[in-house]
């Protein structure tokens, strides 16, 4: 199987099923001299932890990460890091039944066609358990480009099912396990997801994730475009279905004179771009919206074929997320880190000492101003 890395000069490659030993990945093109310990990956591990609420997968898992290499006394050298995340509860046996059938929604079938066998035990790399390795990488993204840059990524759910969620207060995004910026209506998605639970369907989400302190210039003009790149990496978190930047969507229905973002000595008057132009940074805040199916993992029997292509019927045993989109903030927010310090890398790289001439104009629009 390729495909299992992500990145150009800062690159990550990832391994493991959800239901083996662990899971980990290799860091590599990290700069030497950062100050790195495995609790500055643990707090978003946590945040994205299963069992962390009676609306997620109840499998116990602590998520705590292992540094296996790369870093001496506490600061890297330079050279590869290796990061480890052991399954300590793992069942295979609740899905001993479905080896010889297909889930429907599932990469089941897909894999079968494709390599000639799969993992059945939970959909091995398929499913979402891999993504805990892209937010221990991701710590130490996030961490290099607070300090080097101060760039600050933030998400939140901005929407459940039929619920649409403004985002009032970032600070009541950590205060609730929906990762949800209104306090006051964290009530009523208590009550949609217990009703969702006594049903036993499940629902899709919207996730809104933003990079504050954005410098100008990341991102290239053609093939490696920096909006194409963050696409790519949200459409490979397991789930995501759609991909907005900035207006997004929105902006089919907009005028040009309304969507344009017009520049003033003072900063841009909007952010309908979502910090990016052509491509390449603006120094506004890059503004990324991500819309997550519903998952096919749900306990209500449904008509399938197994693999002689026969009638047969399927009812998913073992623990799942009804709302793969409640956890799924951190991971938005991991991804994103991701790709802007590979491009922060390779800025660097081509274009460290350019002089653009032009003064930086400010980041004037709202961080927060994405479509929801």
């Amino acid at each position: 199987m390729s495909g299992n890395t992500l990145g150009t000069l800062f690159t990550v490659t990832s391994f493991g099923e959800s239901h083996g030993p662990a899971l980990g990945c290799v860091v590599d093109g990290c700069p030497p001299g950062l100050a790195l310990a495995a609790e500055d990956l643990q707090r978003d591990l946590d945040r994205r932890r299963p069992a962390s609420s009676r609306y997620v997968t109840q499998r116990r898992e602590s998520d705590r990460v292992r540094i296996l290499s790369g870093v001496v006394d506490g600061r890297t050298l330079g050279t590869p890091i290796g990061l480890l995340i052991e399954n300590e509860d793992q069942r295979p046996r609740d899905y001993s039944k479905l080896r010889t059938l297909f889930r429907p929604g599932h990469a089941d079938y897909s894999y079968q066609q494709k390599y000639g066998r799969r993992d059945y035990r939970g959909g091995g790399r398929a499913s979402a358990r891999e993504t805990c390795t892209r937010v221990a990488a991701a710590g130490i993204a996030r961490k290099y480009l607070a300090e080097e840059c101060g760039i600050r990524i933030r998400g939140y759910l901005a929407q459940l099912g039929p619920l649409v969620l403004e985002l009032k207060d970032w600070d009541a995004v950590e205060r609730n396990v929906f990762f949800c910026g209104d306090a006051e209506r964290v009530p009523e998605l208590e009550a949609f997801m217990q009703a969702l639970l006594k049903s036993g369907d499940s629902i899709g989400a919207r996730v809104n994730v933003v990079a504050e302190q954005m410098p100008p210039g990341l991102g290239e003009p053609v093939f490696d475009r920096l909006d194409a790149d963050i696409a790519g990496a949200m459409m490979s978190i397991n789930a995501v279905k759609g991909v907005e930047i900035g207006a997004g969507f929105a902006s089919v229905v907009q005028r040009g004179t309304e969507h344009r973002d017009l520049l003033t000595p003072q900063g841009f008057a909007s952010n309908n771009a979502g910090g990016i132009l052509g491509g390449i940074s603006t120094g506004q805040a890059i503004t990324v919206s991500v819309a997550l199916k519903p998952t096919s993992s749900i306990r209500l029997p449904a008509p399938t074929v197994d693999v002689q292509g026969q009638v047969a019927e399927v009812a998913t045993a073992g623990r799942h997320d009804p709302c793969v989109g409640i956890r799924a903030t951190p991971i938005v927010e991991a991804m994103l880190a991701l790709v802007l310090m590979d491009h922060l890398l390779r800025h660097r790289a081509q274009n460290m000492g350019v002089e653009s001439g032009t003064p930086v104009i400010p980041a004037a629009a709202p961080a927060g101003s994405i479509t929801s």
